[in-house]
């Protein structure tokens, strides 16, 4: 952690490049902390909202979707948590069109505005006994809002953090995304564990699981702050940092990228989600105690966050694709055998080693994933191309993973179900990876 802490805020970080185009661009400066963290921060706490959801599922399906059996209930819930994901694509497009034309600044200004609104309306929503179907109806419209500020985020802030990380380290800098996401679940996790330990089982179903929706707000203006004061990394005028003007390219023109961009979030996307659903598994399906449950919460976050830097860090020394390779395979030969020794022996052992694996490999080889994909982007659609990939593919697969593994939960009647679905998604991810150039040891991206 002392190596990383040196290269985010060490003054030799300038990118060498002649007197004029670094004065234009800020990736030619030294980079404080305090930019890195105004990206990490803002990232991190609309992920928090977002996940919250997920880990607190079982308690706001009961709250807003009442149904004949606690099982419907979480299925009707965890269906909304999907209906987050339907306006990903649409954010991606329009807010990462957005951050190519305009900056990456006003575009993660804007998503921070609109993850304040749709967690708004989920702190505040009364429950369907109070107002009947009204509630149902206003949560899904808060994920429809959530989920366009989160379509819209990892594009520019990605983008972002690889072009003002210094000569080799923008696997490390753009690790952060991953990492932050990992940040928050484990501030989500660590909330969930000491409001269940500190309310009865009442008083969490009834006003506790609100608690995290209103801290999460109260940080968000902390987000925006540290946002208003960080430089652009675009060239507003050029459309890319400190050049002579290009032709745009168009995105249409990379639909290969595009396509195996796809095939790589899904598996990372899959694995993601089944690892957040670990929580609701441990509860519902395991029958452990809710404060067990949450437990597996924050080492998804632990994991999350420390593998993602470490995956980052070792596809700038190693390269990308052994980065995203190797651990994908070790996900994909591990995680059957680990849901099979969790149902054998559930406790609260297994279940952290299992969460702990699951997460830690998933982060190691997503983080140089969401580097690799927009290295092949030029930049004036380098953050339009990584928004829609990203959008595309964890809306089609992340939001649909946590439903389609409760489902297969309740059909075959099988706890194992979660890892046959990892396992699938793994093998058409190692395809794609094989077919992914390797962008790790290039100097400069491309302009």
């Amino acid at each position: 952690m002392t190596t990383i802490q040196e290269n985010l805020g060490s003054p030799g970080m300038a990118r060498p490049q002649p007197a004029a185009a670094a004065a234009a661009n800020p990736a030619a400066q030294p980079v404080p902390r305090s930019i890195v963290a105004a990206a990490v921060a803002g990232n991190a706490m609309e992920f928090y909202d977002f996940t919250t959801y997920a880990f607190f599922a079982v308690y706001i399906g009961k709250t807003f979707f009442p149904a004949s059996t606690p099982m419907m209930s979480l299925l009707l819930s965890v269906a909304v948590f999907g209906v987050g994901f339907v306006t990903r694509p649409l954010g991606g497009l329009l807010i990462g069109a957005f951050a190519d034309r305009v900056g990456r600044k006003p575009a993660m200004l804007l998503t921070i505005g609109l993850i304040t609104l749709g967690t708004l309306g989920l702190a505040v929503t009364p429950s369907y006994e109070s107002i009947g179907i009204a509630a149902p109806l206003i949560v899904v419209f808060c994920r429809l809002i959530q989920g366009l500020a989160l379509g819209g985020e990892v594009g520019p802030s990605t983008s972002y953090l690889i072009e003002i990380a210094p000569p080799g380290k923008r696997g490390l800098y753009g690790s952060w995304q991953l990492a932050s996401q990992g940040i928050a679940a484990l501030a989500a996790g660590i909330v969930g564990v000491a409001l269940t330990l500190a309310l009865s089982a009442e008083q969490m179903q009834a006003w506790g699981w609100r608690l995290p929706f209103a801290l999460g707000l109260a940080l968000i203006p902390i987000a925006v702050y540290l946002r208003r004061h960080m430089p652009e990394s675009l060239d507003q005028e050029t459309g890319h940092a400190g050049g002579a003007p290009v032709a745009r390219p168009r995105l249409r023109e990379h639909q290969r990228t595009m396509m195996i961009g796809i095939m790589l979030i899904l598996g990372g996307t899959i694995s993601t989600y089944v690892a957040m659903y670990m929580t609701s598994y441990a509860i519902t399906t395991l029958k452990l105690a809710p404060v067990i449950g949450m437990t597996a919460t924050v080492i998804f976050g632990i994991a999350t966050w420390l593998g993602a830097l470490l995956g980052g860090w070792l596809s700038d020394r190693y390269g990308r694709k052994p980065a995203m390779l190797w651990p994908r395979v070790a996900l994909m030969l591990l995680t059957y055998p680990l849901f099979l020794w969790l149902i054998a022996d559930t406790s609260f052992t297994t279940l952290t080693i299992t969460t702990l694996i699951l997460a830690g490999l998933t982060g190691m080889s997503a983080a140089p994933t969401v580097v690799a994909i927009p290295e092949q982007f030029p930049m004036p659609i380098r953050a339009l191309g990584l928004s829609v990939v990203y959008a595309v593919g964890v809306a089609v697969f992340g939001g649909s993973a946590q439903a389609i593994v409760t489902w297969l939960i309740a059909v075959t009647g099988s706890p194992a179900a979660p890892a046959l679905y990892v396992v699938a998604s793994s093998i058409i991810t190692v395809i794609a990876i094989v077919l992914t150039p390797e962008t790790g040891g290039k100097a400069e991206l491309r302009h």
